[in-house]
């Protein structure tokens, strides 16, 4: 009997693993077959059978054993280091409800996708439609505006970025903030979209509706000959009048394609630098009038 009773002295223990001789991460059936050999060995006596029943009836079911080893304070195996998350509201709410995760996740969700589109709008790439006939028929506007080909109006993308890596070049279609002379001019004001036509240098002219740039006549393919006007002009006829010879520094003339009826610089003026809100790079709208320029 001596042998018999040597196992259950060393089986007073409080962990369960140890008591039943088996690894922490012992399988249910290594676990079933410890407890029956364990009984076997006690012979089933009362005190001792107990403990190691009671050790049983918790490793063996899922449950109880997964909260057992929690409690364990450190007898069995490591648990494994929990994933650090870079989801920033689990950083600053780690004990934040999953309900409560959950709605926070949408709306920092939503917020961040409206914040990359204005953002894309505001330092990339912005869509603008073609209200009036100043550049049919390059652009169309829409029917029954006075001039308009067309029965939806285009809409363009312009590349807000370009102009801060180069300079502007002449020809480009260009978005741009009018000079407040515009308002009075053509009776409105604020984003216009217009083809570049004189640089900074230029002496600039209109012979009978045709542009010359430094004396020498400016090839404009883009112009239609019904669209041309019969207007002479020079420099010093623009606004302000009789102040300029040459296109200074950091000032651009804008035109429209349809000459005859634009309002453009021959009207209010030339353009500032600081004014040019990017280069018009496609139109996208409608199906039928999608182009790159």
């Amino acid at each position: 009997m001596a042998t018999g009773t040597e196992p259950a002295a060393d089986r007073h223990v409080n962990d369960h693993y140890a008591l039943l001789g088996v690894r922490p991460d012992a399988s249910p059936q290594e676990i079933e077959s410890a407890y029956r050999r364990g009984a076997l060995e006690l012979g089933y006596q009362d005190g001792a059978w107990r403990e190691l029943r009671d050790a049983y009836d918790v490793l063996r079911d899922p449950e109880e054993r997964a909260r057992y080893d929690t409690e364990r304070n450190g007898f069995g195996p490591p648990r494994p280091p929990q994933k650090k998350t870079h989801n920033p509201v689990d950083r600053l709410f780690p004990n934040l409800p999953h309900g409560w995760r959950v709605a926070i996740d949408w709306v920092v969700t939503i917020a961040g996708a409206v914040a990359i589109v204005l953002a894309i709008k505001a330092w990339v790439v912005n869509p603008y439609r073609i209200p009036s006939s100043s550049m049919e028929p390059t652009l169309h506007c829409a029917r029954p505006a006075q001039g308009c080909e067309a029965s939806t109006s285009d809409r363009v993308l312009a590349n807000r970025f370009i102009y801060h890596f180069r300079e502007p070049r002449r020809g480009e279609i260009v978005v741009f903030i009018t000079p407040k002379l515009a308002l009075q001019e053509c009776g409105s004001q604020g984003t216009f979209v217009k083809r570049l036509i004189g640089v900074p240098g230029d002496v600039w002219e209109e012979r009978n509706g045709v542009v010359y740039i430094n004396g020498k006549r400016l090839n404009e393919p883009y112009i239609q000959a019904t669209r041309r006007d019969t207007q002479t002009l020079a420099l010093r006829d623009i606004p302000p009048r009789n102040t300029y010879t040459r296109i200074p520094k950091d000032y651009y003339l804008m035109m429209g394609d349809n000459r005859s009826s634009s309002c453009d610089s021959r009207r209010w003026g030339l353009v500032p630098r600081k004014n040019l809100i990017g280069k018009v790079f496609a139109t996208y709208w409608p199906p039928n009038r999608i182009s790159f320029h």
